[in-house]
């Protein structure tokens, strides 16, 4: 994993560099979560309380699994005795950033005032790799985090209800990830690794709209497996029952791990997204509302403007969108 670019803060957190992090500060071009909703690309720490962790086996996962490298252990539980405190998690995570952006002061195409931001966070995408509900203490460190003024967005694939039921504050922003549309396309695709997930994942669902935060779906388009009529009605049903604040439709990305199990023509085009995207918003009713290119997603919003967590990109920067440089070829 570090040889990958993670950097571990004490026993079970990882922090990367994002893609969009290098663009911001070399490029002036900044992610999707900027244009859609204010977040500042320069300024956001990527991680996972959950490093090893999880309890699905998804086939389009970057993850490395321990089977990968010839380990075996039990990958659903984090154990007690190693937890580490969410102030030493946050204080790390954010001395881990600090020390990956070192490396662009002086750089001849970073803005001086920009890097003086960056080295500043102001959000964290707790997301990366893993499943962070895992972790015992992600209420704490959410509350922590938002005491210290810094935005929070979750991203889990909703297998801990009573995790999210119970959190001690809710997340500036939570995301449920999808690619299957019902039990049986789940347990193909995701591969629970426990018991009862799609059960698990259905009560957050249901759990969704009683909830303050933003919500979002997260739906990953792959060709070749959700990207038709049956799927399309069957996120159309979970839109229908757990209410989302957002639909996000990205595309799958041919990256990490994955490449052992699907192949590069799993990978949609934008435009295939963006077809499939208008079809779910005639489905939902929820109309279309924004898009990157470059990251392969489309936006789609109950809410006629979404809800900003930043003040967004400086003016003069190039949306995604009027880049020429594609988020896909560049990272690869």
């Amino acid at each position: 994993m570090e040889k990958q670019g993670y950097v571990f803060v004490g026993n079970h957190t990882v922090v990367k560099k994002c893609y969009w992090t290098h663009a911001a500060l070399t490029q002036r071009r900044f992610c999707y979560k900027c244009k859609f909703y204010g977040i500042e690309s320069h300024r956001c720490i990527q991680m996972s309380p959950a490093a090893y962790w999880c309890w699905n086996a998804c086939l389009h996962c970057w993850r490395l699994r321990p089977q990968d490298v010839g380990y075996d252990w039990d990958e659903t539980r984090i154990p007690r005795e190693i937890e580490d405190d969410p102030e030493f998690i946050l204080d790390g995570i954010i001395e881990a950033q600090r020390k990956i952006i070192s490396g662009y002061k002086g750089h001849p195409k970073v803005d001086p005032a920009m890097f003086e931001e960056a080295m500043n966070p102001k959000h964290i995408a707790i997301s990366l790799t893993g499943e962070p509900t895992l972790y015992s203490r992600l209420g704490e460190f959410i509350q922590l985090a938002h005491r210290r003024g810094l935005t929070t967005f979750l991203v889990t694939r909703g297998v801990r209800p009573d995790v999210l039921a119970n959190l001690e504050e809710e997340p500036s922003q939570l995301y449920i990830s999808f690619e299957a549309w019902d039990k049986k396309s789940y347990n193909y695709f995701n591969k629970p690794l426990v018991p009862n997930a799609w059960e698990l994942t259905m009560k957050t669902v249901e759990l969704l709209p009683s909830l303050s935060c933003p919500t979002v779906y997260r739906i990953t388009l792959v060709k070749g497996f959700n990207d038709h009529e049956e799927a399309l009605r069957g996120f159309a049903r979970l839109v229908e029952k757990g209410m989302p604040t957002y639909i996000e439709v990205k595309a799958y990305m041919y990256v990490g791990a994955s490449r052992e199990r699907l192949s590069r023509s799993n990978m949609p085009t934008h435009e295939e997204v963006r077809a499939f995207a208008e079809k779910l918003a005639e489905a939902t009713g929820y109309p279309v509302v924004s898009e990157s290119r470059p990251s392969r997603v489309v936006l789609l919003s109950r809410l006629t403007k979404p809800i900003r967590h930043g003040k967004g990109c400086p003016q003069g920067w190039k949306t995604p969108d009027t880049g020429d440089v594609d988020e896909y070829k560049e990272a690869e």
